[in-house]
């Protein structure tokens, strides 16, 4: 067949678009192909990284489960090992010497409630004197000074009186006529004996002598009421005014000169062998304050107790304080309680026998509770106790502690700290 150029020409292109759209349609599939093939690609690489994440896991898991299992497992002892580190102090024999820590054992004891009150030392009235001069005159010396010791008859001033001068003359006078009636009578008496003068003269004679015998006495007995004994004829008037009995002059009002009256008080003369401790007492407590009580007085300002007896107990009430005022005398021989000083009176209200009890100083306050450091092989351990009575020194145990259990008594705030600083540790 004979084609002609213009036929060949659009069979040449009409070839060459069919190969050009049979590319066309062929490389898609090459695309599709190739996706597929990276399409697997990825699939299997997903898979290999979603299995390795799945045995990552797994591993994780297992990890954690063995983690757990050994937390759990553990745990138990972990905790009564923390306990034990929290309640429990470790301190050789030698650390516990260095620091000061005593031992006693837990046993029974004499328990005595006390009750306890507020009081003040005071001067024993019954032998507390205000001293007055008792006449009026004016103060010639003073021999006595504040302070000091004096025993009884002891001059502590002089006065010149012209009061105590007149009861003197009368003293002279009131003498002067009973030796003069004395000679009258014995001769009135001898005469009449012989006859020669009337029975009615000597029985005159004898009335006379008793008279003035009386105005002797009389006067006699009014300077014994001064204190002034009949003096000498040229110092009437000189008067010495003296202490009743030994003690301190406390207080002195006079001085050199001075005029003085009859009711002044110049001075307050104390024995202060003995001394009052004046207490008050609530109404409450009137039913365990009694006579005849012993009771022992500890002062507040100082370390000293004395011992004494419940002398006197109020029978009225104070209107504003309602309390009832109560006394002890104490003995005071070496001048320990001084008149103003504030002390504590306690009293005896209970008195019971407990099966346990510890010393006062033993118990210490961890977290609002009392606790006993309870000694151990290797230290001390921190035990939770309730505790009873207490008499200041020893106190019962009601529950918490053993008999014969050994414990920290003094010191026993050391043992404190140190358990208190661990504590602080551990929770850093």
């Amino acid at each position: 067949m004979n084609l002609n150029k213009k036929q060949s020409t659009a069979i040449a292109i009409i070839v060459a678009i069919g190969i050009l759209l049979a590319g066309l349609i062929l490389w898609p599939g090459k695309n599709s192909a190739g996706g597929d093939g990276h399409g697997h690609a990825d699939s299997h690489g997903d898979t290999e990284h979603h299995a390795e994440g799945k045995a990552e896991k797994k591993d994780h898991a297992d990890a954690d489960k063995h983690a757990d299992g050994e937390h759990h497992e553990e745990k138990p002892k972990a905790e009564t090992k923390g306990h034990d580190e929290e309640n429990k102090i470790v301190l050789t024999d030698a650390q516990i010497k260095a620091a000061g820590i005593s031992l006693q054992v837990a046993d029974g004891a004499h328990i005595k409630t006390a009750l306890v009150l507020p009081g003040e030392i005071q001067f024993n009235e019954d032998r507390t004197a205000h001293v007055v001069p008792r006449l009026a005159g004016v103060v010639q010396s003073v021999p006595a000074n504040l302070g000091q010791q004096v025993k009884k008859g002891q001059v502590l001033a002089v006065i010149a009186s012209t009061g105590l001068s007149e009861q003197r003359s009368e003293l002279f006078a009131a003498q002067k006529r009973l030796g003069l009636a004395k000679l009258t009578f014995e001769r009135e008496k001898k005469l009449w004996q012989e006859k020669i003068s009337a029975e009615q003269d000597y029985l005159q004679a004898q009335q006379v002598l008793h008279e003035t015998e009386i105005a002797v006495q009389n006067a006699r007995q009014k300077l014994a009421a001064l204190g002034a004994d009949a003096g000498s004829a040229g110092a009437s008037n000189r008067y010495e005014i003296r202490a009743p009995f030994d003690g301190i002059v406390v207080e002195k009002h006079i001085s050199l000169g001075e005029a003085v009256k009859e009711d002044t008080n110049v001075f307050t003369l104390s024995d202060l062998s003995t001394v009052w401790a004046d207490i008050a007492v609530p109404a409450k407590d009137l039913n365990v304050v009694r006579v005849g009580e012993k009771v022992t007085v500890k002062a507040s300002a100082f370390e000293s107790s004395a011992t004494g007896t419940i002398a006197y107990v109020g029978s009225l009430l104070g209107v504003q304080t309602r309390t009832a005022n109560a006394r002890v005398t104490l003995p005071n021989p070496q001048g320990t309680w001084r008149p103003g000083l504030f002390v504590n009176v306690e009293i005896v209200s209970n008195e019971v026998q407990v099966p346990i009890a510890v010393a006062a100083d033993a118990i210490q306050t961890i977290n609002d509770k009392s606790v006993i450091f309870v000694k151990v092989a290797d230290g001390f351990v921190a035990q939770d106790v309730t505790t009873g009575r207490s008499d200041g020194k020893r106190i019962e145990i009601v529950k918490g502690l053993k008999a014969g259990s050994e414990y920290a008594a003094s010191g026993s705030f050391v043992i404190k700290s140190e358990l208190g600083k661990a504590s602080a540790e551990h929770s850093h």
